[in-house]
Formats: structure tokens, C-alpha cells, sequence
């Protein structure tokens, strides 16, 4: 079952952490076991951010989770955000494009 977790934090530092984020994908390239992430800003809360990170499964998360890389990139973006973020955990039932 595919699976998505979703990232909510605040941060004043976007561009700061969007830098981090493009090392992090240079540093898994062909190890990380994400398909796509989706970045979005809350328009009504500017320092508001969700970011939307899509695997194959919960497992392949929980490996990717596991990466030497990734602890290090929840280190230095926990420097970067106001307040720890909340993660909400999603195992895919539907998806349909129209």
C-alpha cells in the first residue's frame, strides 16, 4: 500500500531549509526509497509550511528513515524550524486523477 507523510512546520529560514533539502537529494540519489515530495505554503500563515513526501510503502519510509542522511537532514532542519514539526502518517486508500 503506498504511503504519505506529511510535514508540518513553521520557519522563517525557507530558502535556508529548501537548500538543505536539494543536498539531501543529491546526497540519497539511488538510495532514497521517496518517489515524489510536494512542498506548499499555507497562504494564510506564511510561515507555514507542508511538505508531502510519497513511498511505495510505510516500509520503504521506515528505510528511508533509517538513511544516515536523513537523520542528519532532521538535525540540521530542527535548527532551522520555530518549534518541533508534527508529521502525520497516511497509507494511501484511493488516488485518482481527473
Amino acid at each position: 500500500m503506498s504511503f504519505i507523510q506529511i510535514i508540518d512546520s513553521r520557519t522563517t529560514k525557507f530558502e535556508e531549509m529548501s537548500a538543505l533539502d536539494e543536498q539531501y537529494e543529491k546526497d540519497t540519489a539511488g538510495r532514497g526509497t521517496y518517489r515524489r515530495s510536494i512542498t506548499c505554503r499555507d497562504r494564510n500563515d506564511p510561515d507555514r509550511y507542508l511538505v508531502m513526501v510519497f513511498f511505495d510503502s510505510y516500509e520503504d519510509a521506515m528505510r528511508n528513515s533509517e538513511l544516515p542522511e536523513t537523520q542528519a537532514l532532521a538535525e540540521k532542519m530542527g535548527a532551522l524550524v520555530d518549534g518541533p514539526p508534527s508529521f502525520i502518517d497516511l497509507d494511501i486508500l484511493e488516488d485518482k486523477a481527473f
